[in-house]
């Protein structure tokens, strides 16, 4: 941890937002997994034990894909790295630019989608969690709202220099579609949980 964010620091041009947006997302993976753990096996909670055994045995899972995330970003980024120290005059140098664009794109699209997964789970943990840990899901609710909203910048940021407009704007869509639902929905348990928190004198 302490290497990534020293590296992050750093003038070094990697790792960057994507991988920063993948330790964000997985902050918020570990605390639905917190969550999750603390709910499992009480009989308060029993209408939702499969369900919760689902989600702890999935968010573990679900947390090593995000934290090999953590340098999908990074990765994608050296090819176009190179292509940018490439001379114009450099055979092919117009198609090797547009692949590697793309493929940069792609990377932090990927780690979106990845991001978005977690959405319907921090919705169903306000519902089904401890309620003794339920200030937990809204920590995680606006951890994950952030990690979302930061990594399609290094959609856009990459999908601005594509050629090919039309695969672009596809990218784009998709990418602002995650963006505007997934922050919609977390905003409304953040917004929720809190509105609990604040009853005083239950």
């Amino acid at each position: 941890m302490r290497d990534f964010l020293d590296a992050l620091a750093s003038s070094a041009p990697t790792p960057g937002g994507g991988g920063a947006s993948a330790l964000i997302a997985s902050i918020g993976c570990c605390l639905c997994s917190m969550v999750a753990n603390l709910t499992t096996g009480k009989k308060k909670y029993a209408e939702y034990q499969d369900k919760i055994d689902e989600y702890i045995d999935k968010l573990k899972k679900h947390n090593e894909v995000l934290l090999a995330d953590i340098d999908k970003d990074a990765e994608a980024f050296k090819p176009l790295a190179a292509a940018y120290s490439m001379d114009k005059s450099t055979p092919d140098y117009d198609r090797i630019m547009e692949e590697a664009t793309y493929n940069a794109a792609m990377a932090p699209l990927e780690i979106a989608r990845d991001i978005y997964a977690l959405v319907p789970i921090a919705e169903d943990l306000a519902v089904m969690g401890s309620r003794l840990a339920i200030s937990d899901v809204a920590v995680a609710a606006a951890a994950i709202r952030a990690a979302l909203e930061g990594v399609v910048m290094n959609v856009y940021i990459n999908t601005r220099s594509m050629k090919d407009t039309g695969t672009a704007q596809r990218l784009n869509s998709e990418a602002e579609h995650m963006v505007k639902d997934g922050c919609a929905r977390l905003d409304k348990v953040y917004a929720d949980i809190k509105s609990t928190m604040l009853i005083l004198g239950e």
